[in-house]
């Protein structure tokens, strides 16, 4: 590559592998996103420093940091007609959500399509839950439940508490409700009661191969099996066992800083993989603004902390092969025929840049736009900002006030959570249209969503505070508070059905 590489260090003892400078022969550059390492120097310290001798908690154990929100119980939810547009600003429905994005759509070849929800043992449904929500909003749906592929000796928990059904509950009722009862949802539960499973172990199961892959799992983020622990999956790791779902949605994250440069590169690799083998990956972008799970910022010595004051990214959605999905809201005393803003109640949209991928070309053009026409009033060293590296969300919708059947009660929720399955039943019911015209699945929709941009709703209110920080801004065009805006439906659905 005509370069030179050295290895430079850094104050805090990390040393990074890096260049000033590389070059690529002419024909290969339209056909290759980034390289690396070359001219970032962005690196950070591997591991999340808690201090007291913790650990860091797997996706799947309560209050994780990326779940879903709560205010409390719905208590006027009898006396609220829930199909009523005019309380979508403090109550959001299937019905506020289908107008918000104009998705009216009954599937037509619904059994040769696929949906996939990924949960992580011991977060599970309640199947009285899906069906107090059902009696509500879609009586034809009482009695369905999701096709569930158990991973590596998965189960439902029993457990009666929100931190264990929360999330699971809220996935699955929006998603079953807005594919309608026609379209059945497959469950991916990942790991059993004792140990449970990571983003790893899900891969695993879709891709045999990924099992080995660069040495296989990491012991000290994975879990390993057999479980000889009592109630353990005692047998080998399920190694491509799991059918593939056309759109995959995964309410689950970690922050960058988690985790290895090397670890996170490997799993992204795979998503890259699954985006060819036509998977569309969505993932939620985080509830705490430019903070990372549980409101974790960076130090200087690359640690994390909760008085840090450098921006905390997420991953996977700053994985350049996955579409990462921030949150917005219907702003008080406005209604779905007003134009949403970044979400400001409870959460803020999860959105930055990141410290580990640099930046595909599908959206060189619209990040460089923000950073010219918006650029962030912060000093460099609190975020990112070389202008070269991935930036997220990519698209976002609403994520506030949603009503949630969870544990015999309904309650209101909010989190990107919400938005990433809301997303995944469009872009499903999209994929049905092109099965039904004879066309393949959308999968990795990146680039493709960055040159249509007129098919989103642009959002440009509000910010993503964290870090003891406003965040960054909203803007006209692609922003990392909300990406490019939220889906309108009709649009995109017109968008896909033209293309081949």
């Amino acid at each position: 590559m005509g370069t030179t590489y050295n290895v430079y260090g850094h104050e805090s003892g990390v040393e990074h592998v890096a260049c000033e400078g590389y070059h690529l022969p002419e024909h290969l550059v339209p056909h290759v996103d980034f390289v690396t390492p070359t001219v970032h120097f962005d690196a950070r310290l591997p591991k999340r420093s808690l201090g007291g001798g913790q650990t860091l908690k797997s996706v799947g154990q309560p209050s994780f940091g990326n779940g879903p929100k709560t205010n409390g119980e719905v208590l006027d939810i009898a006396n609220l007609n829930l199909t009523d547009l005019l309380t979508c600003d403090t109550h959001i429905t299937p019905t506020c959500l289908r107008a918000l994005y104009g998705f009216l759509y009954y599937p037509l070849v619904p059994s040769n399509n696929s949906y996939g929800i990924v949960e992580y043992t011991p977060q599970s449904y309640r199947p009285q839950d899906l069906d107090a929500f059902a009696k509500r909003f879609d009586s034809r749906l009482v009695g369905a439940r999701p096709n569930m592929v158990a991973i590596d000796g998965a189960a439902l928990s029993t457990q009666v508490l929100f931190n264990i059904t929360g999330e699971s509950n809220l996935d699955l009722e929006y998603a079953m409700n807005l594919v309608t009862p026609a379209q059945n949802i497959t469950l991916y539960q990942v790991g059993d009661m004792v140990i449970g499973g990571s983003f790893n172990n899900f891969l695993n199961a879709l891709d045999g191969s990924y099992c080995t892959y660069m040495g296989g799992n990491d012991p000290t983020q994975d879990a390993i099996y057999p479980d000889t622990k009592p109630g353990g999956y005692n047998h080998p790791e399920d190694c491509g066992a799991a059918f593939r779902s056309n759109v995959i949605s995964t309410s689950y994250g970690y922050n960058e800083a988690d985790l290895t440069p090397f670890y996170a590169n490997r799993q992204c690799n795979e998503y890259g993989k699954l985006g060819l083998l036509g998977v569309t990956m969505l993932f939620s972008s985080g509830d705490n603004g430019v903070a990372g799970n549980s409101k974790y910022c960076l130090l200087s010595n690359g640690t994390q902390s909760t008085s840090g004051n450098i921006f905390n990214p997420g991953f996977p959605a700053t994985c350049p092969y996955v579409t990462a999905v921030g949150a917005t809201q219907v702003s008080p005393n406005k209604t779905v025929l007003d134009p949403e803003s970044a979400c400001q109640e409870v959460i803020y949209s999860g959105g930055g840049f990141s410290n580990y991928f640099t930046m595909p070309s599908y959206q060189k053009n619209a990040v460089s736009k923000y950073l010219m026409d918006s650029p962030p009033s912060y000093p460099p060293d609190i975020y990112s900002s070389s202008g070269n590296v991935r930036a997220y969300p990519d698209i976002s919708a609403n994520g506030a006030n949603y009503v949630v059947a969870a544990d015999d009660i309904f309650t209101r929720v909010y989190g990107t959570s919400a938005s990433a399955p809301v997303v995944g039943a469009m872009l499903a019911m999209i994929n049905d249209a092109r099965i039904a015209a004879k066309k393949s699945p959308i999968g990795f929709i990146n680039p493709f969503i960055y040159n249509t941009a007129w098919a989103f709703n642009d959002i440009t209110n509000g910010t993503n505070p964290g870090c003891g920080t406003l965040g960054f801004n909203t803007s006209e065009g692609w922003d990392p508070v909300t990406g490019l805006g939220t889906p309108n439906f009709p649009k995109l659905l017109a968008a896909w059905l033209f293309m081949p």
